[in-house]
């Protein structure tokens, strides 16, 4: 428990130092637009598709080679730094963290609010609405976002075989 705990905050601190460094390099005045998918007038958005931005994050040993291999694949640098201890690879609409010394194992991760270039969305599926619905269909939510609270929060779940699912929303 303690572990996952350990896990939680490693990621989130990496995800929002790069989400600090990305709020100054843009002019964003815009308030998010969270949808609710229960009612009939947001038929238009399903949870089923948008999850948000979708990356894999990966507890590396050498974080020089592993981004070295990840570039000779074709991704290129789009976040976080080698003095923080990460990178986010990106290659197309695919996104890989990488993450030296910050947790064991690798986790799912999905960004409500963000697309893959991390941008606002105009339109998403609040994390706090992810989380009622997993909740109803019986998924174990670790640690449970207060309800009534809106702007940043996140959580993280297991798959059967114990992969952990990061849901990590940024705004």
């Amino acid at each position: 428990m303690k572990s996952t705990y350990l896990i939680i905050f490693a990621v989130i601190i990496a995800f929002s130092l790069g989400y600090i460094t990305r709020s100054f390099m843009t002019n964003e005045n815009d308030e998010p637009k969270s949808v609710d998918i229960n009612t009939p007038a947001d038929s238009t958005i399903s949870i089923d598709k948008n999850l948000g931005a979708f990356s894999v994050s990966l507890s590396v040993k050498d974080l020089a080679i592993a981004r070295d291999f990840y570039q000779k694949l074709g991704f290129n640098q789009f976040g976080g730094g080698m003095e923080m201890n990460y990178l986010i690879m990106k290659n197309g609409n695919a996104l890989i963290g990488l993450f030296q010394n910050m947790f064991e194992g690798n986790i799912l991760t999905f960004n409500p609010g963000w697309d893959e270039n991390a941008e606002n969305m105009d339109k998403f599926v609040d994390i706090r609405i992810l989380q009622e619905r997993f909740l109803k269909n019986g998924i174990k939510i670790e640690p449970v976002i207060v309800s009534g609270t809106i702007g940043p929060a996140s959580f993280m779940i297991s798959d059967p075989d114990s992969n952990l699912i990061l849901f990590d929303q940024h705004r």
